[in-house]
């Protein structure tokens, strides 16, 4: 096992975001410092994690070394940004090296947001190609790898996201989860990963244009105050009047939920060590007064189909469309086995396509009917704790790579489809001392919620810090 982590007594240390910004006001550290500390730790453990899609450092210590404050909450704190989002002056490759990079013109809607709350970014963070993969082995770019254990995945899609945060080379990242992209890195890095309601957060162009909005951008943290802290000032750059606010969620709640728990995904029970840890979260949620009951798996057979076509119908607009979107030098030679495999599914089942979307928007009806009964539903994240690089091999025979995929990601995509929020925290830990994610999703609207029960959970069972397992 080789366990990499940034930590170091510099001018980051072991703060979480917050606890930087409280750094900076009292005058402890400066923006320059706080900048340097994280490149240098960008470059100590990229060579081994892989986790930088593209680098803008000099441009991070001009900003962080320009008199007067750019405003915001988090005004200096170092970040990275996912590269599927358009970030002025940085090229946006989608985890992919299939065209020519050329830079953006200007923020994308959520960049403009993102960054307004005073992140200062340092760059783009890796992710699997077009997202597709809940891990990012692109067969050119390399393996993005886990902190806890280099020979093992770092989730994805938002995979460069979750391994630097997870090592501390910043303490907030950019991800988005089209299909469980932020709770999965999540889970495999041992963080805090909060997908948003539907509409929570701004989206660029290109992913408002979706028959049905399945992304949703956030962050991956490692304190729930972070995660809480981000969507409060979130909330000040961009407010969804559809939604009830979020507010300034500082604490546990009072409340005792109603939680249902379910460890059988579409396609089968959890793993052994994976269903004993949700096991044992229900039993600490029964300790603090919460009342759980075991429920079976809601959602219908025919879910998971309908999903995954849907998902290949966004290879296929992207491989069809691949010159008119990426440019000239696009090369579909280039992509992967995945890409191209979805692309084929949709292609032989577009006559399916209509059905498909007029079912997964129906799902909302299952999360309201469990919303009756249930304040809350807790599962497994995935299946199985992270595995081994190469387990998702993106240059595997296309058949072989769905079906692991399914197998391993099946509890993330219906909050996807549902538009509901729902949050991994680090709660687990597998017999390779590895991180298992457990996932709470409520209905949509309902963050606050989650952030409650989160605290909580966070001061009931400590999660584990990767610079003290070393």
């Amino acid at each position: 096992m080789t366990r990499i982590n940034a930590f170091t007594d510099d001018a980051l240390g072991d703060l979480d975001a917050v606890g930087i910004v409280e750094a900076l006001q009292q005058g402890r550290v400066s923006r320059a410092e706080l900048v340097e500390a994280a490149i240098a730790r960008t470059e100590a453990v990229d060579p081994a994690l892989n986790g930088v899609a593209y680098e803008a450092f000099d441009r991070a210590r001009a900003r962080a070394g320009g008199p007067g404050s750019y405003g915001g909450f988090f005004d200096g704190v170092p970040t990275y940004v996912k590269d599927n989002v358009a970030v002025g002056d940085m090229p946006t490759m989608q985890g992919t090296d299939a065209w020519d990079p050329r830079p953006a013109g200007a923020h994308g809607d959520f960049a403009r947001a993102y960054l307004a709350t005073g992140l200062l970014a340092l760059g783009k963070t890796r992710l699997s190609e077009f997202g597709f993969s809940a891990s990012a082995e692109h067969p050119r770019l390399g393996a993005v790898r886990n902190p806890w254990d280099t020979d093992h995945t770092a989730g994805a899609s938002s995979s460069g996201s979750g391994a630097f945060v997870a090592a501390g080379v910043v303490p907030i990242a950019h991800a988005n989860d089209g299909g469980g992209s932020i709770r999965i890195p999540a889970s495999c890095n041992g963080l805090v990963g909060l997908k948003p309601s539907r509409g929570r957060l701004p989206l660029d162009r290109d992913m408002r244009q979706m028959p049905l909005r399945i992304v949703a951008n956030g962050v991956v943290t490692r304190s729930v105050r972070d995660t809480a802290a981000f969507y409060r000032e979130m909330e000040r750059v961009y407010r969804n009047p559809k939604l009830p606010p979020i507010g300034d969620v500082t604490a546990p709640g009072r409340q005792r939920l109603r939680i249902a728990v379910c460890t059988h995904s579409i396609a089968r029970e959890a793993g052994r060590e994976v269903r004993k840890e949700t096991m044992r979260t229900a039993a600490l949620l029964e300790d603090l007064g919460h009342r759980v009951t075991p429920i079976d798996n809601p959602i219908p057979g025919h879910f998971m189909d309908d999903f995954l076509l849907y998902w290949a119908f966004l290879s296929y607009a992207l491989v069809r469309g691949g010159r008119r979107t990426f440019g000239a030098s696009f090369d579909r030679t280039r992509l992967d086995n995945l890409t191209l495999g979805l692309e084929s599914h949709a292609a032989r089942n577009l006559h399916r396509l209509p059905v498909a979307i007029a079912r997964l928007a129906r799902t909302r009806r299952i999360s309201a009917r469990l919303a009756r009964e249930y304040d809350v539903v807790l599962t497994p994240t995935l299946a199985e704790s992270p595995p081994l690089i190469g387990h998702l091999d993106p240059t595997a025979d296309y058949r072989q790579i769905i079906d692991r995929l399914v197998d391993w990601v099946a509890f993330t995509p219906l909050q996807n489809a549902t538009g509901d929020p729902a949050i991994s925290l680090p709660l687990g830990v597998s017999d390779r001392g590895l991180p298992i994610g457990m996932m709470f999703a409520s209905t949509v609207g309902r963050e606050a919620r989650l952030l409650e029960l989160a605290y909580e959970l966070e001061q009931a069972r400590p999660w584990r810090r990767i610079q003290d397992a070393s």
